[in-house]
């Protein structure tokens, strides 16, 4: 194997990883509402362009069976950086957005890809106990890709529109940038990633021994003692967020005379896409500690009403529609911080089903069904939305909350008492 120290590649791959997802997710619905698509139609192709990320599963066996890792990787990042590229020069200035939905469709096929390959690299890449050390350092990279997508990249192209006076070419500059910083960091990636001896091709698996785990991965899985409650817990607990997350950048650029906020991109870059993610993080790690310390039973229903509730910030700035930027930002961090202590307990839950010989299967089972808890709820809400009215739907956000108390309530009676809590040695 050729070493590489891990400082060389494990930033740059794990920003490689999340850019891509932000903007396939995030960034396409503040540019599809900033070129004038409905609110319903929004949610609802916004959320089926992320049908890649619930797929993944079905497809990981063909990374591990053709070429290698690293080549995916590179590849990956490649097509990525020729998508989005093509993507800033064909974006119209209005509708149809059929090419921009099939390049954003591409990017999202390429991204999850490349997210199979570079987890499978890192744990080749790397021994155990580096595996260890940089688990911390890959998450923080990740994250960083999730402020400069929600937040610099948003705030730029708003900065742009206000120059060039065009949404369209605000949009395209800002995409050459991304495509560029993706095209960059795939040819750094083609000299700088180690070629572990375990990433080479020959002497696999047959494709015949790859499908019979594959189909062992999913027998097993669906016979697990507890399986209904999980499909249950893991489509509901975040379904008011699943509902509202879509709508959030339609809410806060819709003027007031159709219920929204009336900000700008740059408000809204600032606002969720920086000090937003900042207190996401914040309450993640909170979460974490919390854990640690008194385990998942108990921290269950507190993360649950830590989670939903907070959405009631959004139903205020409906009723009310504040014009300080301070109040609007004080209530999105508040809901952020909340929603990032609150997850923590998703994503434990996730990890003690998984628990047992073929756990790296059965978690990334459990991933898709939490991207299809996000996709069914965010295909419909553009529609309620229109139905209701922003006030009319955020009430039924609020309504939404008693799924994700019901779920955890019923959840915690089957958590041990001490899981996940860390014991003093």
């Amino acid at each position: 194997m050729k070493t590489r120290s891990p400082w060389l590649w494990v930033p740059t791959l794990y920003f490689a990883e999340g850019l891509p997802y932000f903007i396939v997710n995030t960034i396409s619905v503040v540019i599809l509402k900033d070129l004038g698509m409905d609110n319903s139609r929004l949610a609802l192709l916004t959320s089926l362009i992320g049908l890649p990320w619930l797929i993944k599963p079905l497809w990981s066996p063909f990374v591990d069976i053709f070429r290698s890792k690293r080549w995916w990787i590179v590849t990956m990042q490649l097509l990525m950086a020729a998508a989005v590229a093509l993507l800033a020069i064909t974006l119209p200035a209005s509708s149809p957005f059929t090419w921009t939905l099939i390049l954003f469709v591409i990017t999202g096929f390429a991204s999850a890809s490349h997210d199979i390959a570079a987890d499978g690299f890192y744990m080749i890449g790397l021994d155990e106990g580096h595996q260890s050390a940089f688990v911390g350092i890959r998450n923080t990279f990740y994250r960083i890709a999730m402020v400069f997508g929600q937040g610099v990249l948003v705030v730029l192209a708003g900065w742009m529109e206000k120059r060039t006076g065009v949404v369209s070419r605000s949009w395209s500059i800002t995409l050459l940038a991304t495509a560029a910083i993706l095209a960059a960091v795939t040819l750094y990636h083609a000299f700088v990633l180690p070629r572990p001896d375990e990433d080479r091709s020959a002497g696999r698996k047959t494709v015949r021994e790859i499908f019979a785990e594959f189909g062992e991965a999913f027998r097993s899985f669906f016979t697990k003692p507890g399986i209904g409650l999980l499909v249950f817990f893991l489509l509901l607990y975040r379904l008011p967020e699943a509902l509202s997350v879509k709508l959030l950048y339609p809410f806060f650029s819709d003027p007031a005379s159709a219920g929204g906020l009336g900000l700008d991109k740059e408000a809204y870059g600032i606002v969720y896409g920086t000090a937003g993610v900042i207190a996401l993080l914040a309450g993640g790690i909170l979460g974490g500690v919390d854990i640690s310390r008194r385990g998942l039973r108990r921290c269950l229903l507190p993360m649950a009403l830590s989670l939903a509730l907070p959405c009631a910030v959004y139903l205020f700035l409906a009723l009310v529609r504040p014009s300080s930027l301070w109040t609007v930002g004080a209530c999105v961090v508040f809901d952020q911080f909340g929603y990032g202590y609150g997850f923590t307990a998703y994503t434990v839950y996730m990890m003690r089903f998984a628990e047992g010989p073929l756990k790296t299967s059965h978690y990334a089972i459990c991933t898709g069904f939490m991207a299809l808890s996000m996709l069914l709820p965010g295909s419909v809400a553009g529609y309620l939305q229109e139905s209701l009215g922003y006030v009319g739907f955020y009430v039924l956000v609020m309504v939404c909350c008693l799924a994700t108390v019901a779920v955890a309530l019923y959840a915690r009676r089957r958590v041990p008492a001490e899981y996940g809590r860390v014991k003093n040695s």
